[in-house]
């Protein structure tokens, strides 16, 4: 059988097994072990759900996910969000699924550091920081309660949304937060996002902490560092790729945001040594390969 028709026939054996409530959007797709779907879910318009096409009979950690720009559309990071479901979790989108982009080749050509920032806008978040954190009873107490571990959560974001994970991150029940191409604004008010959330706010966090952002390019950068110096009393992760603000979420399965996001979650949510070895040590991986600058505080020295 061929890799389309293999995949084909998990789409439909998937929808054998679903719900009459939810609705699967687009092949099965990942690199991990588990071929992971997007889904619509009628009793909860305001999310999108990404799992594996057959969940394993473990419970699955859960993941937490705002998009750029806090839109309104569970599918802006689609790519990306099957590939982190693939590798065994259970993702809850802020945002009903309105439109996915077809995969990307390359990453658009980035404008040169320091250039002018975006106009403000005009109009409020269509999503929000409580829609985030409602993910949590929507995976813990509805039908997807026996897949999914509520003990060990993550909140993650990008830009607007990665501001959305902070904040959520003040909750006990989040383990830990990963914000990518966003940072807590040097003055309130300057940015375009409406989350409530200042620099003393970060205090708020109590689990380990990872900034991965696009270089100086990154209209996030100078906010990010800022967010790392402030941070002395939890584990604090900075990884920095010159991609710019758009990160690389449009490449297949999310690019080097994909692989990056997997290595932390297999490494704080499920204690695999082997993927804190990305982070962790003189050598770690992205020290020594792919193109990192990183910078660690409060940080373990081994896995």
């Amino acid at each position: 059988m061929t890799a389309p028709a293999r995949l084909a026939m998990v789409a439909v054996l998937a929808l054998m097994a679903l719900p009459a409530a939810a609705r699967p959007i687009g092949a099965p797709g990942g690199s991990g072990p588990y071929p992971a779907i997007a889904e619509a879910l009628d009793d909860a318009p305001g999310h999108t759900l990404y799992r594996p096409a057959r969940l394993p009979g473990e419970r699955l950690p859960l993941v937490l996910w705002g998009n750029g720009g806090c839109r309104d559309n569970g599918l802006a990071a689609s790519h990306f969000l099957r590939e982190i479901a693939s590798h065994g979790y259970v993702v809850i989108a802020n945002g009903r699924p309105r439109a996915e982009s077809p995969v990307a080749e390359r990453l658009p050509e980035q404008p040169p550091p320091g250039g002018a920032p975006p106009p403000q806008r005009a109009t409020p978040d269509e999503t929000s920081v409580s829609q985030m954190l409602a993910g949590i009873d929507l995976a813990t107490r509805g039908r997807l309660a026996r897949h999914v571990d509520g003990k060990r959560i993550a909140a993650m974001g990008h830009s607007c949304g990665g501001l959305q994970a902070l904040a959520a991150g003040a909750d006990r029940r989040v383990a830990t937060v990963v914000a990518f191409n966003s940072g807590v604004y040097n003055r309130p008010g300057s940015g375009l996002s409406g989350v409530s959330i200042g620099k003393d706010d970060l205090l708020k966090l109590h689990g380990p902490v990872a900034y991965f952002i696009g270089g100086p390019g990154d209209i996030a950068h100078a906010n990010a560092a800022d967010d790392v110096r402030r941070l002395a009393h939890v584990p604090v992760f900075e990884g920095n790729l010159p991609v710019g603000h758009g990160g690389t979420f449009a490449l297949a399965n999310g690019g080097d945001w994909g692989r990056v996001a997997v290595a932390w979650l297999d490494w704080q949510l499920k204690r695999r040594a082997e993927a804190g070895r990305w982070f962790t040590g003189a050598d770690c991986r992205l020290c020594t390969t792919f193109g990192w600058t990183i910078t660690r505080k409060q940080f373990p020295e081994t896995p």
